[in-house]
């Protein structure tokens, strides 16, 4: 019987992943030939942005603290205390930064949407929708891609500021290491690309949480109880490509020994 339920859960998931891949493919149709609900943008974008921002900015300031204190003394034994606030720029906005932001996001935004949208599925106001000649995907998926796609970007950046000074802080104060040197080596190590690379990845990561969270909930059946297991799922889902996909553009971003000319 385990076994059973177990091949149908699994099942399931690969049908939902197959109807998320298949959301995303009419998004982009409907962002290419359609008309978007400017009131329900701004409305996510306000959800997704500034709602957020202060779990995230208190997380990136942890990161870069925790990140300080786990290389700071290692260096600085092997005489190259000068390179750690580099080395955390690179950190941060290579993987660290977009990465944080992406996780801190699904878990409040991803599963906010799963929920939202499960809930309007099991009580039949999508098919109201429908009655009302307008798309679900339109009114409903859309914005939020769209909110979700143009403030991780945004969300990435100011994380990457804030783990940044939350290093230098405590490299002054814990090992000495003066916050124009700190800056100093971060300015001398990163490129512009690394910058770049962050961007894009918050870009994707944005277009993945809000698909697989709205994908999660027009696919939800059962009633509340549904509705709870599809966030569950959703968020799940959503954290997995999130890292799968962060390590097929790591790969290709960063692969090549010149960083700068290897994508």
């Amino acid at each position: 019987m385990s076994t059973e339920l177990g091949n149908s859960s699994l099942g399931r998931w690969w049908r939902r992943l197959v109807a998320a891949v298949f959301l995303g493919g009419q998004v982009l149709v409907h962002l290419l030939t359609g008309k978007i609900h400017v009131r329900n943008t701004s409305e996510q974008m306000a959800v997704v942005g500034p709602e957020s921002l202060p779990i995230n900015l208190l997380t990136a300031l942890t990161v870069g603290m925790v990140f300080t204190i786990g290389v700071a003394r290692e260096f600085i034994a092997f005489g190259a205390g000068t390179a750690v606030g580099g080395v955390l720029a690179i950190a941060l906005s290579r993987e660290l930064a977009p990465l944080v932001t992406a996780i801190v996001v699904t878990g409040r935004i991803g599963s906010a949407f799963a929920a939202e949208i499960g809930t309007m599925q099991v009580t039949e106001q999508i098919d109201a929708l429908y009655m009302l000649k307008t798309d679900p995907i339109d009114y409903l998926v859309i914005p939020r891609v769209i909110s979700c796609c143009l403030m991780l970007p945004l969300l990435t950046v100011l994380s990457f500021v804030t783990g940044m000074a939350g290093g230098a802080i405590l490299a002054e104060s814990l090992y000495n290491i003066s916050t124009q040197v700190f800056l100093d080596s971060a300015q001398n190590l990163m490129q512009e690309w690394d910058l770049i690379s962050a961007l894009i990845k918050s870009v994707v990561f944005g277009a993945l949480i809000a698909i697989i969270g709205c994908s999660w909930g027009l696919t939800t059946t059962g009633g509340a109880k549904g509705v709870g297991q599809s966030t569950t799922a959703a968020v799940v889902t959503a954290l997995l490509a999130i890292f799968v996909s962060n390590f097929f553009m790591s790969w290709l971003m960063f692969r090549g020994i010149d960083t700068g000319a290897s994508f």
